[in-house]
């Protein structure tokens, strides 16, 4: 990533800061729709080399279509899982005064349909909870990655997130 491309990203993140008296509105309030993202094959092979995971349902194309219920091949559950940030990264507000944010974990994490290569997939991310420190913000998220088309979800998930604020003066 260029220095441009990385000022540019950090520009995103700015112009998506709201007060914490906004984001506490979010709470069980509306949600949140990302953009569509398309998985193609070449993201599923990138995958399947950073993760070693090379199961031919995910990167033989011929064999996928002739073996394998799905008509050809799909993400790897953990590929769309990890789709997560940049859908989020879409549409979720940050805090004023969030130093950085970091995953905290998954009280659930159900993969319900497949996601096929070359199909479209969306986050919708609606905050459940939010736990107020000193210095961090925790948020829980009800969370749903659909592919387009499919009938059922790919993924749901009970997802946290930690912002880490500076301390009040």
């Amino acid at each position: 990533m260029s220095d441009t491309e990385r000022a540019a990203e950090a520009e995103a993140i700015r112009s998506k800061l709201i007060a914490l008296e906004e984001y506490r509105k979010l709470l069980n309030g509306s949600e949140l729709t990302s953009n569509w993202l398309l998985v193609n094959q070449s993201m599923i092979d990138t995958f399947a080399d950073a993760t070693r995971d090379h199961q031919f349902i995910h990167v033989d194309p011929m064999r996928a279509k002739a073996e394998a219920p799905f008509g050809g091949t799909i993400a790897h559950g953990f590929l769309t899982l990890s789709l997560l940030s940049t859908l989020a990264f879409d549409v979720m507000p940050g805090v004023e005064g969030t130093r950085m944010g970091v995953n905290y974990g998954f009280e659930r994490v159900r993969f319900l349909s497949p996601v096929k290569s070359g199909t479209r997939v969306r986050g919708r991310f609606r905050l459940i909870g939010l736990t107020e420190r000193a210095v961090s913000l925790q948020s829980a998220w009800e969370t749903v990655v659909e592919a387009e088309g499919a009938a059922k979800p790919a993924l749901e998930a009970h997802w946290i997130t930690l912002a880490l604020v500076d301390p009040p003066q």
